[in-house]
């Protein structure tokens, strides 16, 4: 089995989907567990001396002035995990948690969070043995990290709470004894450690910035049908017109669609049908490439946090010092997801308006709707109604979560990020527009069916059109059209067209 060797601080976006959702193992380095094992020498010795610090002796929040002894320390972590085990909602997918579990021991790793290595290492252990904590999805504001949803996490390595195994929900009592995991007993500054961190918005930007680039690249094959369904004009991809411009986004999927359309025989030229296309012909290189932008920007602030040392106080034990700061605060995420559902919610848009252009006999000089028999069959009629409500649906979710704000803790904690919130819309618009291209997908190659011009197609169309007609056949008479969704958004969530146009095509953008 592949594995994936945690060093504190040096995870791509790529690594967490491998385990996350292809169940790479993890394993832990020998440098991580000597820096871990440094700071965490730092705390009992201040815990031991008695010192006045945030966390270690003290409680937590608003009741940072209040001092909890030694032989207190203990209880203090246990009722930390129980008290703010408060979140609701349906649980995060497995995968969800498995990235959270992830870049918890990434961040722990860097040796700056004064746990113990063999609390790291329950873990490593949960993940490589699959035991998932049941995480509700809502309940985090974003700022002293994801404090209830990774309060739940913890609750499993302390055997309390739900927990997935072998995809069975169960107490986690009984799945951390069926995998053989000892249940921790956290001691002083562990259970703050554990919760106050970014790794839940973080686990959800890292899967959702993945999918995103497969999404765009997506987007750009699913076009280029419809641009051949609807003989589009090649012209308006010419190189010289977007270099002068120098977007890069726009310049890569300008490249992109010509890749795509080389060798048809179903797009034209300037003059032949007519003068020039519509937008959301011409300009997909510029709406496509301005959100490939937006994605390419928001994988970097995604990486930086990923290998982010984010809880509080931080242990410096080369300096013998521990600071208290806000490298929990979510901002920098917040921003990012935001950023990353309006630039998703741009791709349905313009999708959107393509499948009205199939559909609409008056665009398309195509049979009404798809359909050959029409009256009697609807066609793709109401596949248009769909992709509309869901193009409408993300324009209420793309509303910014980061400009948002309510204090908590008694106005301690004045100002939060909804990093978390942030993330998850731009997860569910992820899954709105990835349904939408797949409607697009549908239209366009049944366009093209119509038309008879499947050899017509550019050689690497063609091929996609095979994939997709191997598992959604032509609507030659109205039949249930939801299994045929559910389909095209497999194939494109799976990266297959993707994947096959980089066999013939080589790179795509």
């Amino acid at each position: 089995m592949e594995k994936i060797i945690v060093n504190g601080g040096r995870l791509k976006i790529e690594d967490v989907v491998n385990v996350a959702r292809f169940m790479y193992e993890v394993g832990i380095s020998q440098e991580a567990l000597e820096k871990i094992s440094k700071a965490r020498s730092v705390v009992d010795r201040y815990v031991q001396e008695e010192r006045i610090v945030y966390g270690l002796t003290t409680g937590f929040g608003k009741f940072c002035d209040v001092f909890i002894s030694k032989e207190q320390s203990i209880q203090l972590q246990k009722n930390l995990i129980m008290s703010h085990s408060c979140g609701v909602g349906n649980p995060l997918d497995q995968e969800i948690v498995r990235a959270i579990m992830l870049l918890r021991v990434n961040a722990l790793s860097v040796g700056h969070s004064g746990i113990r290595a063999s609390t790291v290492q329950t873990l490593i252990d949960m993940i490589n043995k699959n035991v998932v904590p049941v995480i509700p999805e809502k309940g985090s504001l974003g700022s002293s990290g994801d404090l209830a949803p990774l309060s739940h996490m913890v609750l499993t390595m302390m055997g309390m709470g739900e927990a997935f195994y072998e995809n069975q929900r169960m107490d986690s009592e009984k799945a951390m004894k069926l995998a053989g995991i000892k249940p921790v007993e956290l001691t002083s500054k562990e259970g703050l450690a554990l919760i106050n961190g970014t790794q839940v918005m973080t686990a959800i930007a890292s899967l959702a910035v993945y999918d995103a680039e497969n999404l765009s690249k997506s987007a750009d094959i699913v076009s280029s049908i419809t641009i051949q369904a609807l003989k589009g004009i090649v012209q308006a991809f010419d190189p010289k017109v977007h270099d002068i411009r120098n977007q890069q986004g726009q310049i890569k999927c300008a490249a992109n669609l010509r890749k795509l359309l080389q060798g048809s025989e179903l797009t034209t030229n300037q003059g032949e049908e007519r003068v020039q296309d519509p937008y959301t012909l011409r300009c997909i290189p510029q709406i496509h490439g301005a959100s490939k932008d937006a994605v390419e920007y928001v994988r970097t602030i995604v990486e930086r946090e990923i290998n982010a040392v984010t809880d509080n106080p931080l242990i410096f034990a080369e300096e013998d010092q521990v600071i208290s700061g806000g490298n929990f605060h979510g901002q920098p995420i917040a921003l990012a997801m935001d950023f990353l559902a309006i630039a998703l919610s741009e791709f349905a848009n313009v999708s959107e308006r393509r499948i009205e252009r199939l559909v609409n006999p008056q665009l398309s000089q195509l049979p009404a709707f798809l359909t050959k028999n029409g009256g009697l069959n609807s066609g793709f009629m109401i596949t248009q109604y769909a992709a509309a409500a869901l193009v409408s649906e993300n324009k209420v979710l793309a509303h910014p979560a980061s400009v948002d704000s309510i204090p908590s803790s008694a106005n301690q904690e004045d100002h939060v990020s909804m990093g978390t919130i942030a993330a998850r819309k731009a997860r569910d618009i992820l899954f709105n527009v990835t349904n939408v291209l797949a409607i697009e997908l549908m239209a366009s190659l049944q366009a093209i069916d119509i038309q008879e011009a499947a050899g017509k197609l550019s050689p690497v169309t063609r091929e996609v059109y095979n994939i997709c007609r191997e598992q959604i056949k032509a609507v030659d008479k109205d039949r249930v059209m939801y299994t045929d969704i559910s389909s095209a958004y497999r194939i494109l969530k799976s990266g297959a067209i993707v994947a096959e146009s980089k066999k013939i095509l080589g790179e795509i953008y």
